[in-house]
């Protein structure tokens, strides 16, 4: 089964509605899915709730979707330097769902896995656990935290076949994988795309029975947060 789009917005037809749950890959500024978040952009969808580790930096990434008006609320797990995160989550305009970085994984990783509930030792005793049920496991108390599943997971890998098939890269290899288990339908971008048998079968992180509809992706960016340097020794 071909699952080849010629673009983002091809891929996405079909598949968006307001109100909708959104899965996004990606950590601070590296593995979005830089064509995918344009193609939602564009098409208006509104009232989404978006699953991420984060919302994007000013200008990138999910920060589009955000300024347009069209998240109504967060799950994630840093929002760290986001002004506008910041401004419209403290005027009520926005909703968040704080999770500790390593329970936001593991939760999309339950989704993806069929396992709608587990325990963590993670957050007992802060607000992390308010209204959550607490139970004692050989002395020690745990939170049981639900599973998370998504309407659509858009994620970017470094290559894909015209099957599904997907290798991350490095840092890329984030929230992308187990966001595209943990969804209805999972659209991924590639920034190479090869014909079925070119990729080894011992290196594919992803099957291509999670993936519903592939893109070749364009015009990424390269961008650092953060960028400290130091004058050379003489």
């Amino acid at each position: 089964m071909n699952k080849l789009y010629p673009t983002a917005t091809a891929a996405l037809e079909g598949v968006l509605f307001d109100g909708m749950t959104v899965m996004s890959g990606g950590f601070g500024l590296v593995g979005n899915p830089e064509n995918l978040i344009a193609a939602m952009k564009e098409d208006g969808v509104r009232d989404l709730t978006v699953v991420s580790n984060n919302c994007g930096a000013e200008g990138f990434g999910l920060y589009a979707l955000l300024a347009n008006g069209q998240i109504r609320k967060m799950i994630s797990s840093y929002i760290g330097e986001n002004k506008l995160f910041e401004t419209l989550y403290l005027e009520g305009k926005l909703e968040l769902e704080l999770n500790p970085q390593g329970t936001l994984a593991e939760r999309i990783r339950a989704g993806g896995a069929g396992i709608p509930a587990f325990y963590t030792a993670t957050g007992v005793g802060t607000v992390v656990a308010e209204g959550k049920p607490v139970e004692e496991f050989d002395g020690k108390r745990y939170i049981r935290e639900r599973w998370l599943r998504a309407d659509l997971a858009i994620v970017r890998a470094w290559k894909g076949d015209t099957h599904g098939n997907l290798v991350f890269r490095k840092t890329a290899r984030n929230f992308n994988p187990p966001m595209a288990t943990a969804a209805t339908v999972t659209v991924a971008e590639v920034e190479e795309l090869v014909e079925p048998g070119m990729l080894d079968p011992d290196m594919i992180h992803t099957p291509g029975i999670f993936v519903n509809r592939i893109i070749q992706g364009v015009h990424y960016e390269r961008k650092i947060e953060k960028l400290t340097v130091r004058k050379r020794a003489a």
